[in-house]
C-alpha cells in the first residue's frame, strides 16, 4: 500500500475523527455539566458503557477481529461476498436481539455486577438510578452490533470513511438532548432528578446509537453488497472458530474493565461516606480518557483501519516482510502524533481539562486533568499495541494475542486493587490512570515478543530510535512553557475562563511550533509526512469539487 493511498484513506477517515471527536466534546461537557462528576454522573456513565461492554465481551471483538479478513477472502466467492456477508450479519443480529432482551431482564444484577458499592445501605437512590439507566440504554447493543457489521463491509469494500462521520450523527442527537435537559434545569443531582428526566436521558442516548447505525444502511447498498436475510451458520464454520478466541481476549479485556468500573465507582462510595463529593470516581475517569483517546483515534485508528484489508492481503500472500514494513511503518508514523501528545497532556493535563469542562467547578476539571496526566504516559505504548495486534488479526491469530491481554489486564487489574487499599479514597482514580500507562508498557514488550511467531524478529530500532527524538524534542519544546505555568502558577489559581483560553493557546501552540522546529533538526523524516496527511485531509474533497 503506496503511502499516498494510505494518507488518502486514513486523512478521510481522520476527518470525520477529528469532527466526531469535538462534537464528543461537546456531548461529554454537557453531560458533566447536567450531571456534574459524582455519583449521579456515575450511575449514568456506568449504564451507557455497559451496553458497549457487553456487546465487546460477546460480540463486538470478534466482529472487528474477524470481519473484514474473512470478507476479503469471500470476495472470489462465486457469489462474490455477498451469501457470506448476508449470513453473518442475519445470524450475529439474532444473537444480538437476545442478548438485549436478556440485559434488560438482568439489569438489576448487570448493576451490581458493574458497580457492587452501589449496592451499599444509604445508597439505594443512587442504584435504582443506574438500573433505570442501563435499562433504557441496553436496546443499543443490537445497533452498536449493526453499526459495526455495515460499517466493516464498507471498509472491506474499500470505503473507510462512513465508519469514521457516522459517530457525529450519534453526538448531535446526545447533544440535543442534554442541551434541551440543561436549559430546562440546570444541574441535576441524585434528589432532584425525575423519572422523565432519567428516561429522556436513557433513550435520547439510545437514539443516538440507532442513528449511526441506520445512516450506514445506504453506504453499504452503494458498495455493491446486496444484503438480505439468510439463516443458518453454513460456511460460517471458520469465522466462528475464529471467533471463539477472539471472545477469550475480549473477555480478558473486559474483565479489566470491569476491575475499572469497579475501583472507580468503589472509590467514589468510599469518598461520599468520607464527606467528598466531587472529582472522584468512575466519571473523572472516562472524561480523561476520552482526551487521551484524541490522538489515538484521529490518528492511530484512522491509519490502521485503512492499513488492516490491505495487511490481510499480504498475509495470504503470505508477504510476511512486508507485513513487517506496513507495521514499522505505521508505529513511525503514529508517533510522530502520539509522542508529543503525550508529554503535552503530561505536562498540561490540568490546563487543558479547565478550559474544556468550564461547566463543573475548577477544583473538578483539574482533577479530570491529574487523571489525564496519569494516562498519557500510556498512550505510546496503547497505540503502538494497537497496530502490532492488528497484525495478528492479518495472519488470522486470534490465539496467541490472548496471552499479551492477559499479562496486560493482569498488571492493571492488580494495580488498581492495590491503589484502592493503598491511596487516599480521592486519590485512586489518578492510581487507575497510572496502573493503564504500568500495564501497557509492559504489554509492548509481550506483544512484540509475540508477533516473531508470524513477521520473524521484530527489531526495536526499527522505531525506538526515532522514537526517542521525538521524545526528546517534544521534552525541550514544551519544558519551557511547563516552567512558564508553573512559575505564574496557572495551574492553581483561579483565572477567568477568557484567560484560562489564552493560556492553554500559549503552551500549546508554543510547545507545538518549538516541536516542529526541533524535530526538523533532530532529522525526523517523518515529520514531512505531517504535511502529507494535513493535505490528504482534503484533497479529496478537492477532487470532489472539481467534478
Amino acid at each position: 500500500m503506496k503511502t499516498n493511498d494510505l494518507f488518502r484513506a486514513s486523512g478521510i477517515m481522520a476527518i470525520g475523527t477529528i469532527l466526531s471527536r469535538i462534537t464528543g466534546f461537546f456531548r461529554a461537557i454537557l453531560a458533566v455539566a447536567v450531571l456534574g462528576t459524582a455519583l449521579l454522573a456515575d450511575s449514568y456513565n456506568v449504564a451507557n458503557t455497559m451496553p458497549n461492554i457487553l456487546y465487546n465481551l460477546l460480540v463486538g471483538g470478534a466482529l472487528t477481529a474477524i470481519f473484514v479478513p474473512q470478507l476479503v477472502r469471500s470476495f472470489s466467492d462465486e457469489d462474490g461476498g455477498h451469501g457470506f456477508a448476508s449470513r453473518l450479519v442475519t445470524t450475529i443480529s439474532g444473537i444480538l436481539l437476545l442478548l438485549v432482551i436478556v440485559g434488560v431482564l438482568f439489569a438489576p444484577a448487570l448493576v451490581r455486577l458493574y458497580a457492587p458499592e452501589f449496592s451499599t445501605e444509604g445508597f439505594e437512590k443512587e442504584f435504582s438510578i443506574a438500573v433505570a439507566f442501563t435499562r433504557y440504554c441496553l436496546p443499543q447493543i443490537f445497533f452498536l452490533g449493526l453499526f459495526t457489521m455495515l460499517g466493516q463491509v464498507a471498509n472491506a469494500r474499500g470505503s473507510f470513511a462512513p465508519l469514521m462521520w457516522a459517530p457525529i450523527a450519534n453526538n448531535l442527537v446526545v447533544i440535543a438532548v442534554f442541551a434541551g435537559v440543561l436549559v430546562m434545569q440546570q444541574t441535576l443531582t441524585v434528589e432532584n432528578i425525575t423519572d422523565g428526566q432519567i428516561e429522556l436521558l436513557g433513550w435520547g442516548t439510545t437514539l443516538g446509537i440507532i442513528v449511526q447505525a441506520l445512516i450506514l444502511i445506504p453506504v453499504v447498498k452503494r458498495s455493491g453488497i446486496r444484503l438480505r436475510p439468510i439463516f443458518g451458520v453454513a460456511g460460517l464454520g471458520k469465522s466462528f472458530s475464529l471467533a471463539g478466541w477472539t471472545l477469550v481476549y475480549v473477555l480478558i479485556s473486559q474483565l479489566g474493565y470491569l476491575i475499572t468500573v469497579n475501583v472507580a465507582t468503589s472509590a467514589a462510595v468510599r469518598s461520599a461516606q468520607a464527606g467528598i463529593t466531587t472529582g472522584v470516581g468512575f466519571t473523572p475517569f472516562t472524561s480523561a480518557y476520552y482526551i487521551m483517546l484524541l490522538p489515538y483515534s484521529i490518528v492511530t485508528i484512522s491509519i490502521v483501519t485503512a492499513l488492516l484489508p490491505h495487511l490481510s492481503k499480504l498475509a495470504i500472500e503470505k508477504n510476511v516482510e512486508e507485513v513487517k514494513k506496513q507495521l514499522v511503518r505505521a508505529i513511525r508514523l503514529c508517533g510522530v502524533v502520539t509522542v508529543p501528545s503525550s508529554i503535552a497532556l503530561l505536562l498540561f493535563g490540568p490546563l487543558m481539562t479547565e478550559v474544556l469542562y468550564f461547566g463543573i467547578s475548577l477544583e473538578d476539571s483539574r482533577y479530570i486533568g491529574y487523571v489525564l496526566s496519569a494516562l498519557s504516559l500510556g498512550l505510546v505504548a496503547f497505540s503502538i499495541n494497537l497496530i502490532l495486534i492488528r497484525g495478528f488479526n492479518a495472519f488470522e491469530d486470534t490465539k496467541t494475542q490472548v496471552l499479551s491481554i492477559l499479562i496486560i489486564n493482569i498488571i492493571s487489574s492488580g494495580l488498581s486493587y492495590l491503589f484502592l487499599e493503598t491511596l487516599k479514597s480521592d486519590q485512586v482514580t489518578i492510581g487507575l490512570g497510572l496502573a493503564f500507562a504500568i500495564s501497557y508498557i509492559v504489554g509492548l514488550f509481550v506483544t512484540v515478543s509475540l508477533l516473531k511467531k508470524h513477521v520473524g524478529r521484530f527489531e526495536y530500532s526499527h522505531f525506538v530510535g526515532q522514537h526517542l527524538r521525538l521524545y526528546s524534542a517534544s521534552l525541550l519544546a514544551m519544558l519551557p512553557f511547563f516552567a512558564i505555568a508553573y512559575y505564574f502558577h496557572w495551574i492553581s489559581d483561579d483565572a477567568q475562563p477568557f484567560i484560562g483560553v489564552l493560556r492553554l493557546a500559549l503552551v500549546l501552540v508554543g510547545g507545538g511550533v518549538s516541536f516542529l522546529l526541533l524535530a526538523h533538526a533532530f532529522k525526523i523524516t517523518e515529520i514531512a509526512t505531517l504535511k502529507e496527511f494535513a493535505n490528504s485531509l482534503f484533497s479529496k474533497r478537492r477532487a470532489a469539487r472539481k467534478k
